[in-house]
């Protein structure tokens, strides 16, 4: 009976429901997608294997795996690009073909290990205008999964290298980081999967899932081993929410969480919210940057230099990858009708608004292992202009932070 219950609920659907996993190389993707196609309860699928080399040899393992059906079902591949940028195109007419044709129950789409989520889901839920193809017409998008490997993400995340430097870049300009790309897929999905977890010590896995609980609090986390995993946890879920997805990271979570008393929780997983109506001195800061402390394993937020007193400034760091620049113009320093228009138009940032700074503030949330929260502060302030220094200049301190906004 629960067979025909899953064909029946396909059936009476109008849009076909898509299942997409992302992971970084090496994670399990193919295998996990393998054991779903072998155990999906008679479901006609039609599956989309993303490889950026010229041969997809994750569609061969899938074509040989013995899970699809040569005459009923589809397997189409996508080779020598990237379905999150170069292949984009070439994604929205196969899945509109594959959509049209009205005999398959579900899409499974494996994308290429450096692929980013977000432009894969906005394929799937905004109209293209560009080649006027509206995928939201035709399919749902169900769930997004993303696959950690258990082993190596310590490995991978740690390692400081790019994605160029592993012969693993989408294209020639391609300058992500191995870590940057690691945390994207992690803080966008709505299933997390921790695969090859036969790998690693109990110990190791339980702060692991601590730290990807912090990461991503609002995805379902599953451990799997060899990618064996309950199909019906990544198919049929109805767990897709572009806007839900969009602010699930758990840096979000703690930027919009009330003020709050810092807490060690399970496994020495933490998190806090540092937050001065105070510019930090750049020279100071930059030094405290140059010293990373290793126990923030995430740290995201708005800075306010003291040089740049127009200008916001976003630091965003994931391991040893730190990225700093503009992040747009303070309130407080646009003409004043448009401030005026503006917070009248966000009450929120009207109640917040100082007398003498507006809405310039410092606001970081931090995430790590083991955080001595009480030292972490501390050393911050001491980056920020002392009562004397509010005094001076601010324009003729140093500055040596790239980009001068």
């Amino acid at each position: 009976m629960g067979n025909l219950s899953i064909l029946d609920n396909t059936k009476s659907q109008t849009k076909i429901p898509v299942t997409v996993l992302s992971g970084y190389l090496g994670a399990g993707k193919t295998t996990i997608m393998n054991h779903v196609l072998n155990n999906r309860d008679g479901l006609k699928v039609a599956v989309i294997v993303n490889d950026l080399s010229e041969v997809n040899i994750d569609a061969d393992l899938i074509q040989g795996g013995g899970g699809l059906s040569r005459t009923d079902e589809k397997l189409i591949e996508m080779s020598n690009g990237c379905i999150c940028c170069t292949l984009r195109e070439d994604l929205l007419r196969e899945v509109e073909k594959l959509a049209m044709e009205k005999r398959f129950d579900y899409i499974l789409i494996e994308s290429t290990g450096v692929s980013e989520p977000v432009p894969v889901a906005q394929t799937f839920t905004y109209l293209d205008e560009e080649q006027g193809i509206d995928l939201s017409r035709l399919c749902n998008l169900d769930c997004m999964v993303t696959v950690v490997d258990a082993y190596s993400f310590w490995h991978d995340y740690s390692s400081g290298e790019s994605l160029l430097e592993r012969s693993q870049a989408a294209s020639e300009d391609d300058t992500r980081s191995v870590v940057d790309l690691l945390i994207d897929q992690i803080e966008f999905c709505d299933v997390l999967i921790l695969n090859k977890c036969d790998l690693v010590a109990e110990e190791d896995l339980e702060e692991l899932e601590g730290v990807l609980r912090a990461l991503q609090p609002r995805a379902k986390l599953i451990r799997t081993t060899n990618g064996r995993i309950d199909p019906k946890e990544i198919l049929h879920t109805s767990l897709f929410d572009f806007e839900e997805a969009s602010r699930s990271a758990g840096w979000i979570k703690e930027m919009e969480a009330p003020a709050h008393t810092p807490e060690t929780e399970e496994y020495g997983i933490s998190s806090f919210v540092y937050e001065r109506v105070r510019p930090f001195h750049p020279q100071r800061l930059m030094e405290w940057m140059e010293n990373w402390p290793e126990e923030v394993v995430r740290a995201k937020g708005i800075v306010w230099l003291a040089t740049r007193d127009t200008m916001a400034q976003n630091l965003s760091q994931a391991g040893p990858s730190i990225q700093f620049g503009p992040a747009g113009y303070w309130v407080a320093a646009l003409p004043l009708a448009e401030r005026a228009v503006i917070l009248q138009e966000e009450k929120e940032l009207a109640d917040k608004w100082d007398d003498v700074y507006g809405d310039r503030t410092n606001k970081l949330v931090f995430i790590g292992i083991e955080l001595d929260t009480k030292k972490l502060i501390r050393s911050l302030d001491d980056c920020l202009l002392s009562d004397a220094e509010l005094a001076l200049d601010w324009s003729k301190l140093e500055d040596d932070f790239p980009s001068a906004g």
